[in-house]
């Protein structure tokens, strides 16, 4: 029973020892005690070696790489369609067809609905006679006038009578005229009873149907037709980032992508053609107008996506894993490991992160081991093991 009491007695010692070797770490470093030789009292006392006070930390890795990096301004932009039309009657009558289908592709002058015409064609058969009537009367004035100018050069008739009848004559072919444009009239009349597309584009929801009575002062239109294709994406974006992008107002020709809201998956790609010549005073931004060819009809007018706008592109910028960058007091570092598989705390200057991958301006080189996972334990010069190299993927 004495021998059982002291084995407990010492392994209590070395446990009550191990827990102050390694609660007292940091304490007898800056108190420049000798550590190796009280782990060897330690040793000499318990019969075992005390665990090491900062044994190496698990880390996941990855490497900073050289890579072309295109430079963005970003922000959110509203699809807006490229041209939209309200379709309406341009005269009363009452609806005969509707030949359209919601959501139905239609082009450029394809018919949309066809209004009762009989009113308008009689309207202008009418027109016809009256002219052709005008024009019978001036063939007779103009064999008058010429009876009359050979009887007045045979003195048998006045200078009188002839100037009347050249102004009866002149009378008829201003007649003429006059129905002439009264048939005009009435043919673009009969021509707005075939209710016609103007764009190319898609119909929306049809708001009349067939047998209806419609005016032409009706303020609600038949059907929406939208173009899709191309789209238009206006951004809104600070003006001091447009300045630093260095682009002026006016026309220009810049790449943009149109992102989800995600911001990882790609919608289209298109350009800024319009660069607004005001600046919003009230919010300090400016207006970017884009067109996309949305040959996939991913954009929709009234959605909203976000835009990265290529401004400049670097060769050979040094990026890494978004996950190795971290943000302190001081501002932003990352975690470096050696050969020796040391870490070092670096400070960094960092641009853009795209795709989850960050821009390094300063303080990094290409090639370089940087911690991605396992920071939270980690100080200068802490011994480090890799966990998961990631090098390829990072």
């Amino acid at each position: 029973m004495i021998v059982s009491r002291q084995f407990v007695v010492r392994a209590g010692l070395a446990c009550a020892l191990s827990a102050l070797a390694v609660g007292t770490a940091l304490y007898l470093a800056d108190a420049k005690i000798d550590v190796a030789a009280l782990r060897d009292r330690i040793t000499a006392t318990t019969g075992a070696p005390p665990p090491p006070v900062n044994p190496p930390v698990p880390v996941s890795v990855g490497l900073s790489r050289s890579e072309p990096v295109k430079i963005y301004l970003t922000g959110i932009g509203t699809v807006q369609a490229y041209n939209t039309v309200a379709i309406k009657s341009r005269i009363d009558g009452e609806i005969m067809q509707v030949l359209f289908k919601e959501g139905q592709d239609v082009k450029a002058g394809d018919p949309l609905a066809i209004i009762d015409p009989r009113t308008l064609q009689a309207q202008l058969a009418q027109q016809r006679a009256a002219r052709a009537k005008d024009e019978a009367l001036l063939q007779g004035a103009l064999l008058d006038l010429k009876r009359y100018e050979e009887l007045s050069q045979r003195n048998f008739a006045s200078r009188q009578q002839v100037d009347q009848q050249r102004a009866q004559v002149d009378q008829y072919r201003a007649q003429i005229d006059s129905g002439q444009a009264q048939i005009d009239y009435a043919q673009t009349q009969l021509g707005y009873t075939t209710i016609r597309s103007p764009i190319e584009g898609r119909a929306g929801i049809r708001q009349i149907d067939q047998g209806n009575f419609v005016h032409a002062s009706d303020n609600t239109p038949m059907v929406v037709i939208t173009q899709l294709r191309p789209i238009s994406v206006i951004f809104t974006l600070a003006a001091s980032s447009v300045a630093q992008g260095r682009l002026t107002p006016g026309q220009t020709h810049i790449p943009v992508v149109a992102m989800a809201a995600d911001d990882r998956t790609r919608l289209d790609e298109g350009t800024i053609d319009l660069v607004d010549n005001q600046v919003d005073q009230s919010t300090g931004t400016i207006k970017l107008k884009a067109s996309f060819p949305n040959k996939d009809l991913h954009l929709w007018p009234g959605n909203f996506v976000n835009g990265r706008i290529v401004v400049d592109e670097r060769n050979a910028g040094v990026t890494v894993s978004a996950a190795a960058l971290r943000h302190g007091p001081r501002g932003d570092f990352i975690w470096v490991v050696s050969h020796e598989q040391k870490v070092e705390l670096r400070t960094v200057t960092a641009g853009q992160a795209i795709d989850g991958r960050v821009l390094i301006e300063r303080g990094l080189k290409p090639g370089e081991q940087v911690v991605t996972d396992g920071h939270f334990r980690l100080e200068p010069g802490a011994a480090s093991r890799t966990r998961r190299a990631r090098a390829t993927a990072e």
